[in-house]
């Protein structure tokens, strides 16, 4: 009976110290800081990073500030000189090719000579005294000015070729520009001039003679005009982007046939193409952020110069032959602040602000 009690006051004390040993390894396994008042070291910063609040997001692309100009010629004829290059930077008027114009010119000779005809024809018979001699002498003043205009272009056209080639020239230039638009406003004066004796009050009918030398000034004129549109001029100061066209090949008057591609790089803008779902997100001056895979994280600011005031068909992003479900989009033009670095034609994502307020970058994948 002894040794069954000894026995037994073995085993308990054995599960005792077993039991112990097993509430000690638990409460070590358990303890910690209470965390009931103290939150976590990082818990401050996951709470108070502000959560991207972007209005809406658009694929875009870059182009010059008045968009690209493909510019085409008005009449059909052989190239005979192509005087731009890529990247080359002209001013208003300056001619970037030019078409055979043999033919007119000859014409234009034959034209002036006849006008002369007229005028000596015309003055053999004396104009009436008031109105009507007034009116010719208003008509006289007008050719006269067109005329001048036509030759300082002319000038002005070969002073440019001359300054490309010797920069000591431009001065000449500068004087060749400044002579065409004193030559234009004359025309402009003359014309207006003309129309106001046209309106007095009891001005007689033109002759017979007068009729003719009228008839053969405008041939003239007409002459001039087609001679004019062998130039192919700038529209605009601007950069001569892309020519496609090549001396010896035949231009024609078409859209699908254009001769420099032309925009003003002094500014540029983006033209963005927003879901329909968005459209109500977008307004007038709302910030922006353009970013283009070229420039890795770095960000481009921009705001909403112009929105669109009807849906349309994507252009940007094309899938193939359009389809029934195809989501409309609403053009948006963005014009970018500074002088970005990026390239016309390059493809960007654009971010809308909210509430046109700073944002946190966006995330892309």
């Amino acid at each position: 009976m002894a040794n069954l009690m000894a026995r037994l006051n073995s085993t308990v004390a054995t599960v005792t110290a077993f039991g112990m040993l097993a509430i000690a390894i638990s409460l070590l396994l358990n303890w910690g800081p209470p965390t009931s008042n103290v939150p976590p070291a990082y818990a401050a910063d996951v709470n108070s990073a502000p959560k991207p609040q972007w209005a809406a997001s658009a694929t875009g692309r870059v182009e010059p500030r008045d968009g690209e100009v493909r510019i085409t010629t008005q009449s059909g004829g052989e190239i005979v000189a192509v005087n731009v290059k890529t990247n080359d930077k002209v001013a208003e008027g300056d001619v970037m090719v030019r078409l055979d114009d043999t033919d007119l010119v000859d014409k234009l000779a034959a034209a002036r000579a006849e006008a002369q005809v007229r005028v000596r024809e015309r003055d053999e018979e004396p104009a009436t005294k008031g109105p009507a001699e007034e009116r010719r002498v208003a008509e006289d003043q007008l050719d006269k000015a067109e005329r001048a205009l036509f030759d300082a272009r002319q000038s002005l056209d070969a002073a440019i070729l001359k300054a490309r080639a010797d920069a000591n020239a431009a001065d000449a230039t500068g004087k060749a520009r400044e002579a065409v638009t004193a030559a234009a406003q004359k025309v402009e004066a003359d014309r207006a001039n003309v129309a106001r004796v046209n309106g007095l009050a009891g001005i007689p009918l033109p002759t017979r003679l007068e009729s003719a030398l009228s008839q053969a000034r405008s041939d003239l004129s007409l002459l001039e005009n087609a001679i004019d549109r062998t130039r192919i001029r700038a529209p605009y100061d601007g950069t001569v982007l892309t020519v496609w066209a090549k001396v010896g090949e035949n231009a024609v008057p078409s859209p699908d046939s254009p001769l420099v591609l032309f925009g003003d790089l002094a500014s540029l803008r983006v033209r963005a193409e927003v879901e329909e779902r968005d459209v109500v997100k977008i307004k007038e001056g709302q910030a922006a952020v353009i970013r283009v895979d070229a420039y890795g994280e770095k960000d481009f600011n921009g705001k909403v110069s112009s929105i669109a005031q009807s849906l349309g068909p994507p252009r940007i992003v094309s899938r193939g032959p359009r389809r029934p479900n195809d989501v409309e989009v609403l053009e948006v033009l963005v014009s970018l602040d500074g002088n970005p670095p990026l390239l016309t034609g390059m493809r960007v994502d654009v971010f809308f602000k909210e509430g046109g307020e700073a944002a946190p970058e966006p995330k892309t994948n």
